[in-house]
């Protein structure tokens, strides 16, 4: 037996190995930057909405509004918050979770990149739930103030008006939250996703 030439096809064949590993080993690690970057966005916007839900409590006190709106406010602001809350829970417990996680895997990127996609869907969904709260806060205030301000805003303008400016408002509110959700973390997720086809197929 030639244990030379044995030796050196063994050599050879340690040699792609070592190759192919390093060639996926490089793919994984380009995936490391657009996920370095969603977390770090989300990471802002988690600073953003806690600030944002700051300022609305203070809504109350800047605009004076009178002890009968003021506990309506807190009602609905509360609702608000308790919807938010559960939000913050997934998308905090989400990004937590992904420093847990070793992704040096086609699987555990896999992972990221759907549970991201997720929570972008619950992002869209809290934004659509917040907009009709606040729509049923202002209806709401049309009927507690309806002996002054509601003859007046009924004697101009009718409901199906009322109604067709709610739709309006939903449909620009809908609009911008899918415009900043593309624009926030769409192109980041493209390039993760465009590494994971590349490791699928290998």
């Amino acid at each position: 037996m030639d244990f030379d030439k044995i030796k050196d096809e063994w050599n050879n064949g340690d040699t792609d190995s070592s190759n192919e590993i390093t060639a996926k080993e490089l793919k994984v690690k380009e995936a490391q930057t657009p996920i370095d970057r969603i977390r770090r966005q989300m990471k802002h916007e988690f600073k953003y909405q806690i600030l944002s839900l700051v300022i609305l409590a203070f809504v109350p006190k800047l605009f004076h509004l009178s002890p009968q709106l003021y506990t309506t406010y807190l009602v609905f602001y509360g609702i608000v918050v308790a919807f938010c809350t559960h939000y913050f829970y997934k998308f905090y417990t989400f990004y937590k979770h992904s420093y847990d996680l070793s992704l040096d895997s086609r699987k555990n990127l896999f992972w990221f990149y759907y549970e991201m996609k997720l929570n972008i869907e619950l992002y869209k969904a809290l934004n659509y739930i917040v907009a009709f709260i606040m729509l049923s806060f202002c209806a709401t205030v049309f009927f507690l103030t309806k002996d002054d301000l509601m003859k007046k805003v009924l004697e101009r303008i009718s409901i199906i008006y009322i109604a067709l400016n709610a739709f309006v408002t939903i449909l620009i509110i809908g609009l911008i939250t899918e415009f900043w959700a593309r624009f926030y973390y769409g192109k980041h997720i493209k390039k993760l996703k465009t590494v994971i086809d590349s490791l699928d197929e290998e």
